[in-house]
C-alpha cells in the first residue's frame, strides 16, 4: 500500500485500517462504519468498498471470504501505524518525559534534604510540593501544546491529501475523496483531543510516581540505606525502564540512550542544586 494518498480506494483503506481490529466482521458492518464517517453525505459505495477490499487482499492486508474480512499480520501492524500517525497512539514522549523529570524532582529533593540537613516533615513538605509543580506543568505543558502542535500536524497532512486527491480525473469520484478526507479528519480532530488528554494524564502520573519511589524510600528508611535505596532506585528508573523504554521505540542503541539518560539527567541535577544553593 502506497502511503502517498492517490485516489478513493486509498482513503477508504486508512479507513478500514482505523476501524478493524483483530477479528472478522461483515462487509455490510464494515459499511456501515464507514456510513458513519459519511454522515449527511452519500460518498462511499458498496462498489468503492468492493474494490478497495480487493486491491487490499491482493497486497496482503486483509482476508476476504464471502461476506467476511479480516486484518492479516501485517494489515495490523500497518493500521497501527495508521493509528499512530493520525491519533497518535504511541506514548512515547509523554512516558520518556515524566519518567525523566520525576527521575530528576525525585534525584533533587533527596539530594537537597541531605545537603541542608531537613527533618522528615520539611523533607515531605518540599518533596510533595515539588512533585506536584513539575507533574501539573508536565500535564498542562501535554494537554496545551500538544493538542496545538498535533492539531497543526493534521491540518497539515489533511491539506497533503487534498492536494494529491484534486488531480483525480473523475469529477464525481474527487468530489467522494474530498468529502471523505474532510470528515474523517473531522471526527479525528475529536479522536486527537481526546489522545492529548489521556498523553497529558501519563505524563503528569508517570512523574508523579517516578519521583515520589525514592523519596518514600528515602523518608520511610533509615540512614544510610534510604538514601542507598532511592538512589539505587532512581538508577533502576532511568538506567533499565527509561533507557529501555527508549531505545527499543526510537530504534537507538541502548549505549547511546543510557550515555545521553546520564548526561541529562547529571547536568539538570547539577544545575538545580546550584540554583537552590544561589537562592
Amino acid at each position: 500500500m502506497s502511503f502517498e494518498i492517490q485516489e478513493l480506494t486509498d482513503i477508504i483503506r486508512v479507513v478500514v485500517l482505523l476501524n478493524l481490529r483483530e477479528g472478522a466482521v461483515q462487509k455490510a458492518s464494515l459499511k456501515r462504519r464507514i456510513d458513519k464517517v459519511c454522515v449527511g453525505y452519500v460518498c462511499v459505495e458498496m462498489s468503492d468498498l468492493d474494490r478497495a477490499l480487493k486491491d487490499m487482499t491482493s497486497e496482503g492486508l486483509i482476508l476476504s471470504h464471502d461476506s467476511m474480512v479480516q486484518l492479516t499480520e501485517q494489515g495490523i501492524r500497518l493500521g497501527r501505524e495508521w493509528q499512530s500517525l493520525l491519533l497518535k497512539k504511541e506514548p512515547i514522549l509523554e512516558v520518556v518525559a515524566g519518567l525523566t523529570d520525576g527521575s530528576i524532582t525525585g534525584l533533587v529533593v533527596i539530594l537537597s534534604a541531605v545537603i541542608a540537613g531537613l527533618t522528615v516533615s520539611a523533607a515531605k513538605f518540599a518533596a510533595l510540593l515539588t512533585l506536584a509543580s513539575v507533574a501539573i506543568t508536565n500535564f498542562s505543558s501535554f494537554m496545551l501544546g500538544g493538542i496545538t502542535e498535533d492539531l497543526a500536524d493534521i491540518v497539515t497532512l489533511q491539506t497533503l491529501m487534498n492536494y494529491s486527491l484534486s488531480d483525480i480525473p473523475d469529477r464525481r469520484e474527487r468530489e467522494k475523496s474530498l468529502v471523505l478526507v474532510k470528515r474523517l479528519f473531522t471526527l479525528l480532530h475529536k479522536e486527537i483531543s481526546r489522545s492529548n488528554l489521556n498523553a497529558a494524564a501519563t505524563c503528569g502520573i508517570t512523574t508523579f510516581v517516578a519521583g515520589s519511589i525514592p523519596i518514600t524510600a528515602y523518608l520511610m528508611l533509615p540512614e544510610p540505606l534510604g538514601i542507598i535505596l532511592s538512589l539505587s532506585i532512581v538508577a533502576a528508573i532511568t538506567g533499565v525502564f527509561l533507557v529501555r523504554y527508549r531505545s527499543k521505540r526510537t530504534k537507538v542503541h541502548w549505549k547511546v540512550t543510557l550515555f545521553e539518560t546520564i548526561a541529562i539527567v547529571t547536568i539538570a541535577v547539577l544545575l538545580s542544586l546550584l540554583v537552590g544553593g544561589s537562592a
